[in-house]
């Protein structure tokens, strides 16, 4: 769970239900503005992007929620213990440490590594896999940023619904009320979520994929050192690259 992303949320909503007070926070409900704005949206969104990309922005969107993910400091150790037994005892003693990876991009390297595939051959795979993972998260942000862009957009909109509304019935005191309200309240709405939820999502999941793909292109670095028998020691040399100076922690001191 990205404690981060709740934490935000919810303590963006606090501090404005707080200055609003939670006892004139009824006055901010309305179901006509949640309607052109939320679902608004979602037509313009329909029109952008097919159904099949609408359902990975629904796992992306799960994702900021629900992410875990491996620490180079954490891999480096292991890719050195494997390149050590490999070197010593053959590739194939990696058959049985495989079983006990839960990264399946890890697991499918190691396995091309046993299965005795060229080193070139490993890096070519390897790396049209990270290009195609890139290319999810890329999407995964566009869509996120687009989502953001519309509700303003139809938060406007609302704006001028409920500006028309109040102007044709200028002779009815009793209609200006609920009119405005609907002009102001789906502005509000609107650049609420855009710039609460879905504008950050954005930028996290941007910040994601660059952490994600860095750590895939260490793994990469060091399964070809273990598909072509390189030293742990040199293999460490080249994974210690990919961090920052202060993290860098050799087994072999």
């Amino acid at each position: 769970m990205d404690l981060s992303t709740i934490v935000g949320v919810v303590g963006g909503l606090g501090v404005i239900i707080g200055a609003i007070g939670p006892s004139k926070l009824i006055i901010f409900v309305s179901l006509p503005s949640f309607l052109i704005v939320v679902v608004g949206s979602m037509g313009a969104f329909l029109v952008n992007y097919p159904f099949a990309d609408v359902k990975i922005f629904i796992s992306v969107l799960m994702k900021t929620l629900k992410y875990k993910t491996a620490e180079p400091d954490e891999i480096i150790p292991m890719l050195i213990d494997f390149g050590g037994k490999a070197r010593r005892d053959g590739i194939l003693v990696l058959q049985q440490e495989s079983k006990n990876i839960d990264n399946p991009f890890l697991n499918k390297g190691i396995q091309l590594a046993i299965d005795g595939t060229e080193p070139q051959m490993i890096l070519k795979i390897l790396e049209t896999e990270v290009e195609y993972v890139k290319e999810r998260h890329r999407l995964g942000a566009e869509m996120s940023t687009a989502f953001g862009t519309y509700l303003p957009a139809l938060g406007m909109i609302g704006t001028l619904v409920g500006l028309v509304l109040m102007l044709q019935s200028l002779d009815d005191p009793s209609t200006i009320g609920p009119s405005m309200a609907i002009a102001l309240i789906t502005t509000f709405y609107g650049a609420l979520l855009a710039n609460l939820m879905f504008l950050p999502m954005a930028g996290k999941l941007k910040k994601r994929s660059a952490d994600e793909t860095l750590l895939m292109e260490l793994m990469i670095e060091g399964i070809v050192s273990i598909a072509s028998g390189d030293n742990p020691r040199i293999m460490e040399q080249k994974l210690h690259a990919f961090l920052l100076p202060k993290l860098r922690k050799s087994q072999f001191d």
